[in-house]
């Protein structure tokens, strides 16, 4: 059993807090995704987990074993960097089986790992060829089966797809999926790319500022966001967010319009809802085009409600114009709401 437990882990870099208060629980064979912007400590994080860095505070258990004090050839890891770091004088075969032969396992047992990892992989076919006769996805594909060959129970990946072209991403992405579920291995996986950990994850951890703001799902983490941050980091375009002004106990005013919400005595909240969200009719949020962008399928329409900035993503056949007047209405169940002070979600 590989769960993971971070308790309590603080990390500081002379005055710098990289990491304040981290506890999170990752299941046994899950796929957990550490996601947030440049500087917001995931990859403190999980260097920690791998024993590369040292915690100022906490502990890290990996099944019943606390790991914080073993080095990290003792943890039961497995790591894939951003740089493939492949052996360029190594066959793909070596390449695969550099590790099994530092544990100067058997050949038949390295011949076995090695081939079965190069299956899940689909690189068999690649096993004799070099690395410099490799494009950038094929290497990627070797960088991983390399650490799926050791049959870790942990495996730890840093932005490993971060160096590929789009569409390798896209492949890559629905293949990784499908062969850590194969092989039975918990998953941490680093990215500040959205649709990438959406795309991956049986779970979000969600940073921002050295702590994790939010952990679920990633359904949960787009319709339902615990903070302000999330709602404006998850989403393509982000959620909008509009003042919302108290007209009577659950009631609220929004651009000149009257919603129900929450039973709040605070003296605003901030509306919140997703340009997907939007519909154009005849009632709802008074809003003036300022920049339409055709994105094939719909329309990506930037307005201005209320003196903010305010997106909706409308469909392609719908004319509009830049300095029209559009009346755009939210789908009722889709709105959240903000505490401007705490910027927590306020429930209804």
């Amino acid at each position: 059993m590989a769960e993971i437990q971070i308790k309590n882990v603080a990390k500081r870099f002379g005055e710098y807090q990289a990491l304040s208060d981290i506890n999170l629980t990752i299941a046994d064979q899950e796929f957990m995704v550490l996601l947030g912007a440049s500087g917001c400590g995931k990859t403190t994080l999980l260097r920690i987990i791998a024993g590369l860095e040292t915690q100022s505070t906490g502990e890290v258990w990996i099944g019943d074993k606390r790991v914080d004090h073993l080095p990290p050839k003792d943890r039961g890891i497995a790591m894939v960097f951003q740089n493939y770091a492949v052996f360029p004088h190594l066959t793909v075969f070596e390449n695969i089986g550099f590790g099994l032969r530092m544990q100067k396992l058997p050949n038949d047992e390295v011949t076995r790992r090695v081939q079965r990892t190069a299956e899940l992989m689909h690189i068999e076919q690649l096993l004799k060829r070099y690395s410099g006769e490799l494009s950038g996805g094929q290497r990627q594909r070797v960088a991983v089966a390399r650490a799926l060959a050791m049959e870790p129970d942990v495996i730890l990946m840093d932005e490993p797809l971060s160096n590929l072209d789009a569409l390798l991403r896209l492949e890559m992405r629905a293949e990784l999926k499908g062969v850590l579920a194969e092989s039975k291995t918990t998953a941490i996986y680093v990215t500040h790319d959205q649709v990438e950990a959406m795309s991956l994850a049986d779970r979000i951890s969600v940073m921002h500022q050295g702590r994790i703001v939010q952990a679920a799902t990633p359904v949960e983490v787009y319709r339902n966001p615990a903070e302000r941050f999330v709602a404006g980091f998850i989403g393509n375009p982000p959620m909008n967010f509009v003042t919302a002004r108290p007209e009577g106990k659950g009631r609220w005013n929004v651009a000149g319009q009257s919603f129900d919400g929450p039973a709040s005595d605070a003296g605003a909240l901030e509306f919140a809802i997703r340009p997907e969200d939007l519909t154009p009719a005849e009632a709802g949020l008074r809003a003036t085009a300022k920049v339409v962008e055709p994105l094939g399928a719909h329309l990506l329409v930037t307005c201005e409600v209320d003196g903010a900035l305010f997106r909706a993503v409308l469909d392609s056949d719908l004319v509009v114009k830049p300095e029209d007047s559009l009346t755009l209405a939210p789908m009722p169940d889709r709105v959240r709401w903000f505490d401007p002070e705490t910027t927590k979600a306020v429930a209804v």
